[in-house]
């Protein structure tokens, strides 16, 4: 049989298939190798033992966990939004092959706030949300995008991620935490690592960040341009082809001009280039 690991404890495994729950353990060298929660994995049911991990699509450390699916990054105008955590984010996710959404929260309280991430970020990730978790608005949306996906709740704290949980998990409302970051520190909010499952919706209550740095991506300075989605377009047009956007001139670097056309946000750009010379450091530190 083929399940999902949704829960480890000790040596006990607890996994999920076709809607029944089965606790197994297993053999020493699969022990050794490490089983993770979101695992898929075949066991024998009768003899409540796991024989086979299945290819991992990720994994991570700092939450131990696999197959992520969706990064729910969240924001709200209170407190006042770290942009530079979630390009960080956003980068950590695509460099991992998980797909960033972003979530406005309390959405309410700033059509400043909305209006400046529809522009900011619409090219730079495939969903952008507009929710508030206390009327309910936009609840449904989201969830429908969350369907059939393991995702992640992460942003600052304060800004509404459990509240976000609760609201879409009802059933499991006072047991699902979230990757709480504050000041690019993670808090644990929980002892362990744990899928919960509702309507076809799989929501995993994570340990947390220990820091979100650049030592955390998973990507180098050379392949940062890479991973922004909304500079991606105007690579073809700049004079070189392995254009940092960086150090090139105006002249001879089309994002830079397409941020002095206001086409792409010139914050979001400067915070690129500051994570940019940090990934450079980086390298330059590791390799001479």
């Amino acid at each position: 049989m083929i399940g999902l690991v949704y829960k480890i404890l000790a040596d006990k495994f607890w996994i999920m298939s076709d809607n029944t729950e089965y606790v197994c353990t297993a053999k020493g060298n699969l022990k050794e190798a490490g089983i993770l929660v979101g695992d898929r994995v075949e066991f024998i049911s009768e003899e409540k033992n796991i024989t086979n991990v299945l290819a991992r699509k990720n994994s991570l450390i700092r939450p131990p966990i696999a197959n992520i699916d969706k990064l729910i990054i969240v924001i709200s105008a209170v407190p006042e939004p770290d942009f530079m955590i979630v390009d960080k984010l956003i980068l950590f996710s695509l460099g991992f092959g998980i797909e960033p959404i972003i979530v406005v929260n309390k959405m309410d309280i700033s059509e400043k706030l909305v209006k400046y991430v529809k522009f900011a970020y619409k090219d730079a990730v495939n969903g952008i949300f507009f929710t508030n978790a206390i009327t309910g608005e936009g609840i449904d949306e989201l969830k429908k995008i969350m369907k059939k996906s393991l995702c992640c709740f992460a942003g600052q704290s304060a800004v509404g991620k459990s509240a976000l949980v609760n609201k879409i998990m009802q059933k499991h409302s006072s047991n699902v935490g979230e990757i709480s970051i504050k000041n690019q520190k993670g808090k644990n909010t929980t002892r362990h690592c744990e899928i919960f499952f509702e309507d076809d919706i799989m929501i995993t209550d994570t340990a947390g960040f220990t820091s979100l740095d650049e030592k955390l991506l998973p990507i180098s300075y050379f392949e940062l341009p890479y991973y922004y989605h909304d500079f991606i377009k105007y690579l073809d047009k700049c004079k070189y082809k392995s254009c940092a956007h960086y150090n090139e001139k105006i002249e001879e670097c089309a994002v830079k001009r397409a941020v002095i056309e206001n086409k792409i946000d010139k914050e979001r750009f400067l915070r690129y280039k500051e994570i940019y010379k940090k990934l450079y450091e980086k390298w330059v530190k590791t390799h001479g």
